[in-house]
């Protein structure tokens, strides 16, 4: 499998996962469920409605293993032809504190159209940021030693969400919500995000080193996505341990509502299995496929010129401008969401460009 192809299909992944992340933005601007939607226990009254939100439950995910892949690319990458350890570090540190930094200013104030500056909160964008500033931490481990670490976050963190604390004390609130469980500062906490990432890079290490021949990557591939769909059906059988939502048994609808805020461990083990598996599909499709999902790579090379950019734009057209706010269904918010990534097609294909001539660190980094 030549470099070009691994690349290209990771843009195609990361582009399918940008897409569903707008699908569900969309409907958080137009759809009505969410006057009454709770994310923290949902409740839906269709299946398309059950459907177009569950689909977003890929979203962070995807983000966070392939950021983690990247990191490790990167580290591993920069180190081989001769820069500095510590360089290399403080580098991808530094694009993690810039991502914490665009949290808290553009991204916590573009929800609403630029309305306030909300500092005291934190997010996914923010989350990912402090994942790759610990993975490159541990990044130089061996791959058995990253895979055992990521696993034993997956392990550990059911149980740190059992413990109690107050969320109007802040001592308490701030280290619970940033690390362990979800809350009003924030719904995206470290440890289960920062496993994934972990995992991502561990992932990285066949993906873009070890597995060169491309059949052999699409098997085990899709041998992983297996293993982590099997591992999530033991775990959601179990009633217990790892889950945070009780269920009535498969085929109820109640089994397939995993816990996304905080993530629970069935949660894990199916996002982990579907990003696999489209990993696996489009290794298949591989360059064969560039003209028919040129969209895809456009928007996956630039995901987050597309993240910072979608979201003001809703903001700005739904909240402060002329379209209804939450008055719609299904029918505004495909119809909004197709038209958002028309919009965004040529604009992330436009940047895309600029990014590969600037010299700017900070235009390099979006």
């Amino acid at each position: 499998m030549t470099e070009k192809t691994r690349f290209l299909f990771i843009d195609y992944l990361r582009g399918i996962v940008i897409a569903l992340m707008a699908l569900d933005h969309a409907s958080y601007y137009f759809n009505s469920i969410w006057f009454w939607f709770n994310p923290i226990d949902p409740l839906f009254d269709t299946v398309p409605q059950f459907l177009t939100r569950y689909s977003s439950y890929l979203c962070a995910p995807g983000f966070l293993i392939l950021a983690g892949a990247m990191v490790f690319h990167s580290y591993d990458r920069r180190v081989a032809g001769g820069a500095s350890a510590w360089k290399t570090r403080w580098s991808t540190i530094q694009r993690g504190l810039f991502l914490v930094l665009l949290q808290l200013t553009w991204v916590n104030s573009c929800w609403g159209g630029f309305t306030r500056l909300r500092l005291a909160h934190i997010g996914i964008i923010a989350c990912i940021g402090i994942s790759i500033a610990l993975l490159v931490l541990i990044v130089h481990w061996r791959w058995p030693f990253r895979l055992l670490f990521a696993l034993a976050l997956f392990a550990i963190h059911p149980w740190l969400v059992a413990i109690p604390y107050d969320p109007h004390i802040w001592w308490q609130q701030l280290p619970m919500e940033t690390f362990v469980t979800a809350g009003k500062f924030n719904k995206y906490p470290v440890i289960p995000w920062f496993a994934l990432c972990t995992l991502g890079s561990v992932i990285a290490v066949g993906w873009l080193r070890a597995w060169t021949d491309r059949g052999k990557s699409i098997l085990y591939t899709f041998l992983l996505a297996l293993a982590c769909f099997a591992g999530g059906a033991l775990v959601r059988l179990g009633h217990s341990y790892g889950n945070l939502f009780a269920h009535s048994g498969f085929p109820s609808v109640s089994y397939f509502l995993f816990q996304k805020y905080p993530p629970s461990l069935v949660h894990q083990f199916w996002a982990a299995g579907s990003i696999l598996f489209f990993g696996g599909v489009f290794q298949i499709i591989g360059d064969r496929g560039q003209r028919l999902l040129h969209p895809l790579r456009s928007w996956g090379s630039a995901a987050l010129f597309f993240y910072l950019l979608h979201i003001p734009i809703l903001a700005l057209l739904v909240k402060r401008g002329p379209l209804p706010y939450r008055t719609s269904g299904l029918d505004a918010t495909y119809l909004g969401w197709i038209a958002l990534l028309i919009l965004m097609y040529p604009l992330c294909w436009w940047y895309g460009k600029v990014r590969m001539r600037t010299k700017n660190p900070i235009l390099r980094m979006l």
